[in-house]
């Protein structure tokens, strides 16, 4: 039981008056003091002492009623600071909290190529396993080279013969074009030269004609001579010696007469003869002016034997290539998985052999509902929580999609039955992480993240 003193340590004055009061001295039955004499023992009763009991039951009651009045007592005093605090509180997170916009469904994002073959061929060796970090240019298949290498080999001999062709052909392009330019203007000559030829003899018939009429006037006048002088020789007017001249004379014009007609005949030939040559002369220049035409045609063979040459050379090119291609290399800073590549394994081209997850360049796609992009743009800081990592990264918000998630899918949902209910719908916003957050290329896309985009 507790002590008097801590009973009494939380009463009133009137409570402590009442206790006193009923614990005083007690009267016996006899009329005497408990504490005087000792006249004679007092039998103990049962019966006084249940009062005792419930008298110590109700004062705890009562005790136990005032704790509670006092404890009201201050939670009345103290209720009002405590709602104020509340309320100032949720005000102070409501001004916090409509600064942002977050969002539990978004997800990191990022490329994942297929590693393919570009040419067929039996795989020899295969360098990586599932899961392998690569870095770039390092090699991942290779496919037996043989077949191309021989591929090589035969281009190179090719395109070696389409060059001889074309350096031959392009050798005859100004070897043609001289000798074109040679014989046009030797056909020219010619038809010059035969043209004076043509000239000289007409002129060499017009002096031969003016001969042959100064012959026959020669001659006439020989002749009429003759005539005259024969009555005078035979009645001896003349002298038989002059009549024998004049005789002379008259067939020395005879004679030259004919050989005037002869050299007219003659000229003439020469005029026919120089027309020949012009028309001869002519023709010739006619065939020689088609030479451009051959240097033309001289022209389209060394082009051709230039393109066979650039096809030759395409063909070696890409004979290069495909010996290449027979070496597999990682094309970015990934990781690797779903690899189907195997040993004696035969490709086909465009077959993918696996893929590469790019793990320098990874993004955020986080989903807004349409109500929370009220006040969000472009190149507001985000803070992104990812959950497998347990981290918190800097970014900032790269652009709004140009459509909802449901208007991308295969099938997009049709409103235009009667049966409308409006669903709020989802914007993907891609969130580009800052450069210094990824160096240790611990994210992975399609991990869970949680970003939160401070739009105030």
């Amino acid at each position: 039981m507790a002590t008097m003193q801590d009973r009494t340590a939380g009463e009133t004055p009137e409570q402590q008056a009442q206790r006193l009061q009923e614990s005083g001295p007690r009267i016996v039955s006899d009329g005497s003091r408990s504490g005087e004499g000792r006249a004679r023992p007092q039998e103990p009763q049962a019966e006084p002492r249940e009062p005792q009991i419930d008298q110590e039951k109700s004062r705890e009651e009562e005790e136990a009623a005032a704790r509670t009045a006092q404890r009201k007592t201050r939670i009345k005093k103290i209720a009002p600071l405590i709602l104020l605090l509340a309320v100032v509180g949720a005000l102070l997170w409501w001004l916090h909290a409509r600064q942002y916009e977050d969002t539990d469904d978004a997800q990191v994002d990022g490329h994942i190529g297929q590693i393919g073959s570009r040419i067929s061929g039996y795989i020899t060796g295969v360098q990586v396993e599932d899961n392998q970090e690569v870095q770039p240019g390092q090699l991942l298949v290779e496919i037996d080279p043989k077949d191309y290498e021989v591929a090589l080999a035969k281009a190179r001999a090719d395109f070696a013969d389409s060059q001889a062709q074309a350096s031959a052909a392009s050798f005859n392009v100004p070897i043609t074009s001289i000798a074109t330019a040679s014989q046009i203007e030797s056909a020219g000559a010619d038809v010059s030269n035969a043209r004076a030829a043509l000239s000289a003899s007409q002129k060499n018939l017009d002096a031969a004609k003016a001969k042959e009429v100064a012959a026959i006037a020669n001659n006439t006048k020989a002749q009429n001579d003759v005539q005259r002088y024969k009555p005078l020789v035979e009645r001896d007017v003349i002298s038989k010696q002059q009549y024998d001249a004049a005789v002379a004379a008259a067939q020395s014009t005879a004679a030259d007469v004919e050989s005037a007609h002869d050299n007219v005949i003659a000229a003439q030939e020469g005029v026919t003869q120089a027309q020949a040559r012009i028309v001869q002369a002519q023709a010739n220049l006619r065939n020689a002016q088609t030479g451009p035409r051959q240097v033309r045609v001289t022209e389209a063979r060394a082009n051709s034997a230039q393109s066979s040459q650039q096809k030759s050379l395409a063909e070696l090119q890409q004979a290069e290539l495909n010996l290449q291609y027979t070496k597999i290399n990682a094309p970015v800073h990934g990781v690797v998985g779903h690899r189907t590549a195997e040993v004696g394994q035969y490709v086909q081209p465009g077959q993918a052999l696996m893929s590469i997850v790019d793990i320098d360049n990874v993004w955020v796609t986080a989903n807004f509902k349409e109500t929370q992009l009220r006040y969000m743009k472009k190149d507001q800081p985000v803070e992104v929580h990812v959950d497998a990592l347990g981290r918190d990264y800097r970014g900032k918000v790269l652009d709004i999609g140009g459509a909802s998630g449901a208007r991308f899918s295969l099938f997009p949902p049709e409103n235009a039955t009667g049966n409308y209910v409006k669903v709020v719908q989802r914007i993907p916003v891609r969130i580009l992480l800052d450069a210094d957050q990824n160096k240790d290329h611990l994210l992975r896309p399609g991990m869970s993240a949680e970003p939160k985009v401070k739009v105030r």
